[in-house]
């Protein structure tokens, strides 16, 4: 039965892109004032089959409960807390500070302003004098 499920979920999950691209399809057509009642019909049809995969899914027990906003929100909490999968690093913890005042959170380092045109700082200048004294 597992596998049953397993193969309609996997033809939702086409049927679902298949109807994207229809989607997209008949915008593209609308836009450039284009008859789409075709491609209309066809996504029409694409629905009708989509809710048969979702009912017979329903059917065997393989119904995904919809999660409301406070549940989804728990989610996301959730997984900010674990490490991202793609490879970047963790941002390291707050260190607390030792005199602390209660009800105030950890401190973080102060951030440093990078300056978008700095001046020229005097080992980067190169003048007479500093030439001459390096020919000597």
């Amino acid at each position: 039965m597992d596998n049953k499920l397993n193969e309609i979920r996997r033809k939702i999950r086409l049927l679902r892109a298949d109807m994207l691209s229809a989607e997209d399809n008949i915008r593209k057509r609308i836009n450039r004032d284009e008859d789409c009642s075709e491609a209309a019909v066809h996504l029409m049809s694409m629905r009708v089959v989509m809710l048969g995969l979702i009912g017979e899914r329903n059917r065997l027990g393989g119904e995904e409960r919809l999660l409301n906003v406070d549940e989804r929100l728990k989610l996301d909490v959730g997984a900010a807390g674990r490490k991202p999968s793609n490879g970047a690093s963790m941002r390291f913890p707050a260190k607390a500070c030792p005199r602390l005042v209660p009800g105030r959170g950890p401190v973080r380092g102060k951030t440093t302003r990078h300056v978008k045109d700095p001046e020229p700082r005097s080992h980067a200048i190169r003048t007479k004098t500093a030439r001459g004294r390096r020919e000597r």
